[in-house]
């Protein structure tokens, strides 16, 4: 089952990708930065709560955290959600992720994996080698761990130009999320994502998901998408993947 919630439902003529990095109390130490986009599981459920019955909002997750099956999974299941999770390869089974067994959780759950790398690079930053471990062996080895195939991908931190674009279309990506914000086309290659943040509360919420209050919001991610269309590498990069 793909990423999404009220399948059956008239396809919205836009949706809203909320993506959530962590839930609750971290099982590991947090990267610099990384604290504000971890909310807690009253926050988490009130988001839940508030997509349950819309065809317009669609969850997917980052970093392959182990609150993803021991927070996210039975509460999504509860309400009969669906959801991708987007894991890093390289670090399946490490303290406080995901490992192979939570793996098979999700899919027996009707879960969608997706891969978001090896490591957790800035893919604009990568050389030749590491872009084959982040886009070619990171997907292969989720691949071989599912038995399904993963070519939908999540950028790390949401860096991006038009040379990783390429790089992700050269590796057969069939759709590419990032963290830009607002709202996007369903069917569109590029999926922007807005990330629950740890000072959300339920009026932020509401605003979140009213399609209304959240043009503006739409028109600013657009902007952001085409400016990281256009641009180049922030420092010279080896060839690689395209």
């Amino acid at each position: 089952m793909s990423v999404g919630l009220g399948e059956d439902a008239v396809r919205p003529r836009a949706v809203l990708n909320i993506l959530v990095h962590g839930i609750g109390r971290p099982g590991r130490e947090l990267d610099p930065g990384e604290e504000p986009v971890w909310v807690s599981i009253a926050q988490f459920e009130r988001v839940l709560d508030a997509v349950a019955e819309r065809s317009d909002a669609r969850i997917s997750f980052d970093d392959g955290n182990s609150s993803d099956v021991e927070v996210a999974l039975p509460r999504l299941v509860e309400r009969g959600l669906s959801a991708e999770f987007f894991l890093l390869a390289g670090a399946l089974g490490n303290r406080g992720r995901v490992d192979h067994a939570g793996v098979r959780e999700l899919l027996d759950a009707g879960m969608s994996i997706g891969s978001h790398g090896w490591l957790h690079r800035d893919w604009r930053l990568i050389d030749s080698a590491q872009a084959r471990e982040e886009l070619e062996d990171a997907p292969q080895v989720l691949s071989e761990l599912t038995g399904r195939p993963v070519s939908r991908v999540a950028v790390p931190f949401g860096s991006y130009d038009r040379h990783v674009l390429r790089r992700l279309r050269a590796a057969g990506v069939t759709r590419a999320y990032t963290s830009d914000g607002g709202r996007v086309r369903p069917d569109a290659w590029l999926q922007a994502r807005t990330s629950l943040r740890h000072d959300m509360d339920a009026a932020r919420i509401a605003r979140l998901l009213d399609p209304h209050t959240s043009l503006t919001q739409r028109a600013r991610g657009s902007a952001v998408r085409v400016v990281k269309r256009l641009r180049g590498r922030s420092r010279p990069a080896a060839g690689g993947l395209g």
